[in-house]
């Protein structure tokens, strides 16, 4: 952290007079959740002022995009938001789907919803865990790694890699479930159900985590919405926004979606909609597991695609929020035009917002009820 003196001065209540500071906080990672620069004018410990500063890990996902073939584009899907590649790829064959009138067969939607979730889950753990450690608690990151490291072996069993899977295909799916694949998940999620109750019961109600976050970082519903939020911050302040629900895709229009809302509007509320929220995915997949339907995995798809000419928009409900694909086609093989709608993008608008007037102490408690991706802020 760098800081630098103002000859601004002010007066606090006392009729002490303070010279205003400014302090680049980052970037630096993981305390600001990637490579985000925030510029803060301090008033003492009281921030007056702030300002993110992205851009640090620009890598042009969108002109990329446009200069490969349709199929082609979903392996540059995952380094966007890469804690949630599957929901990245869903969004982006989504996105080509509609455009051709292309329907997957069911089973590759179903295929699709386990895997969706199953990335919610790790994408919330990373989410929960690393929050923790902002906030000074070593151990729930190690509780959260754990049961996530299982989550990646099974990506690396149906897609061949644990991270980046490239797993999605326009039409379906790249491979269809391996043997012995649905044994090992229920394995995965009976052990993750006793996980789960360990990590609640190490956080939650935890003294100093209560007097961190809550009342901390405050959003309430009209402001949310004014801002555009999407996801669990939006559905903490209580919007009952979520796109399984309001707008269904693929499976999510046979299994339905059990919104999880809070009223908090805070710092708390905010990870308890993460926390809860894994167990309603657990239910997903189980449901889904259940009424996992025969058939095909891919409809049938020309090697060089070519959708005609228009343009749509697809979005699905990522682990940050509303993750939308907008593509224009000329009728080529390549899109004429592609846009990422990004929820970390939309939602780091706000942090200045939350910032002002708190002490410098509950930054990163703010920053990090975010759970921001920067692959995603600057794709």
């Amino acid at each position: 952290m760098a800081t630098q003196f103002q000859n601004s001065t002010s007066e606090n209540p006392e009729g002490l007079k303070t010279e205003e500071m400014i302090l680049n906080m980052g970037p630096q990672h993981p305390s600001t959740h990637g490579v985000l620069r925030l510029v803060l004018s301090l008033d003492g410990e009281t921030v007056t002022h702030c300002t993110p500063v992205i851009g640090y890990l620009h890598r042009g996902i969108e002109k990329i995009l446009e200069n490969r073939p349709y199929m082609g584009g979903i392996r540059y899907m995952d380094n966007a938001d890469y804690l949630s590649p599957m929901l990245n790829e869903t969004a982006y064959a989504g996105a080509v789907e509609q455009l051709m009138g292309i329907e997957p067969p069911r089973r590759a939607q179903y295929i699709r919803l386990i895997t969706n979730e199953m990335q919610r889950i790790a994408s919330h753990l990373v989410a929960v865990g690393t929050y923790m450690l902002d906030l000074g608690a070593f151990t729930p990151i190690l509780y959260a790694f754990r049961d996530r490291e299982g989550l990646l072996e099974m990506f690396e069993e149906i897609g061949g890699s644990r991270f980046n899977v490239n797993y999605m295909r326009v039409g379906g799916v790249l491979h269809d479930i391996p043997v012995g694949w649905l044994q090992r998940l229920e394995t995965w999620l009976d052990n993750f159900d006793k996980s789960w109750q360990e990590l609640n019961t190490l956080i939650t109600g935890n003294e100093i985590f209560m007097k961190r976050t809550q009342g901390v970082g405050y959003i309430d519903p009209e402001q949310a919405i004014a801002y555009g939020m999407t996801g669990p911050i939006a559905r903490a302040s209580g919007v009952r926004y979520d796109l399984r629900v309001n707008k269904p895709y693929g499976a999510y229009h046979d299994i339905k979606t059990e919104m999880v809302v809070r009223e908090d509007g805070d710092a708390f509320g905010r990870y308890m909609v993460r926390l809860y929220e894994m167990r309603e995915s657990v239910r997903l997949i189980r449901t889904a597991m259940a009424q996992l339907p025969g058939g095909p995995i891919c409809t049938r798809t020309p090697i060089a695609l070519r959708p005609p000419r228009g343009e749509t928009y697809f979005a699905v409900e990522s682990s940050k929020g509303e993750l939308g694909i907008y593509l224009i086609s000329d009728g080529s093989e390549y899109p004429w035009r592609a846009k990422i709608r990004g929820p970390s993008f939309v939602n780091l608008q706000i942090v200045p917002e939350l910032m002002r007037g708190h002490k410098m102490g509950d930054v990163v408690a703010i920053l990090g009820s975010i759970d921001l991706v920067l692959g995603e802020v600057d794709r």
